[in-house]
């Protein structure tokens, strides 16, 4: 069975896949303090807890693949993967196998995660095709029908500038992050409620649009994954399919094109 583990800037998201089938996912809070023992540990201890799922209980994990945008654990990571699954993990680096041409200038900056989630969305939808991924940062990465990774537009997740509104002022609470059903604030809560819901359905909005009228390209399908995604994709027609499992999905097709 192959462990897909996608290390963000927030959370580290693992999938365990038995051929295409996502068995089981699970995440756990990115820190840079933590030793190759307590990554091996946890990993064989959530696959004992979830033991009694009959697909899970006599997994052998004889494959991993890792995208990162964490370096600094990735020595831990790696090792501890070593030591308690004899696995050397595949990692998505550039050059790697993916069937997406990178049309830029500086193909060794754009972030694994970025490709891989290309690679699902092409592989998975067609293309032409743009990719939002609703992280820590937000992307928009256009595919061209061909599999040529054209363009990308990077700005703050969601929750980036949610915190920045709360923490660069001195009298406005921290709020959560919810869907509201009017933007028409009544008090302070609501009004910034308002602005992070509605003011982000708007950028994404915009940049879809702009996106494609840059690009020539009226018809083209627009998938989005991550975090807070399927908030901002139920309330706009912008964004044609949500697929949280869209990074995961694109580690596996990686690892099989290899």
């Amino acid at each position: 069975m192959l462990f897909a583990i996608d290390a963000g800037n927030t959370n580290i998201t693992i999938g365990l896949f038995d051929g295409e089938k996502l068995v089981r996912q699970f995440r756990m809070i990115t820190k840079t303090s933590r030793t190759s023992d307590e990554y091996g540990v946890f990993l064989r201890q959530w696959l004992q807890v979830n033991g009694d799922n009959s697909e899970i209980k006599d997994a052998k994990i004889d494959s991993v693949i890792i995208s990162s945008v964490v370096p600094n654990i990735m020595h831990s990571l790696t090792s501890g993967i070593i030591k308690y699954f004899d696995v050397n993990p595949l990692i998505v680096a550039p050059g790697i196998k993916s069937g997406i041409r990178l049309a830029i200038p500086n193909p060794k900056e754009l972030g694994a995660d970025r490709l891989v989630d290309a690679v699902a969305a092409y592989e998975m939808y067609g293309g032409p095709v743009i990719v939002v991924d609703f992280g820590t940062a937000t992307t928009h990465d256009l595919v061209l029908g061909d599999g040529t990774f054209a363009a990308g537009v990077t700005s703050p997740g969601i929750r980036l500038a949610a915190n920045a509104l709360w923490t660069g002022t001195a009298k406005l609470p921290e709020v959560e992050i919810q869907k509201v059903d009017t933007i028409l604030g009544k008090d302070t809560v609501s009004s910034m409620q308002a602005g992070i819901y509605y003011g982000y359905i708007g950028q994404t909005e915009y940049i879809i649009n702009r996106m494609k009228k840059e690009a020539g390209l009226s018809d083209i399908k627009v998938v989005a994954t991550g975090g807070l995604g399927k908030m901002i994709s139920d309330a706009t027609d912008a964004i044609d399919v949500y697929d949280p499992e869209l990074t995961l999905h694109g580690l596996r097709i990686i690892y099989d094109k290899q």
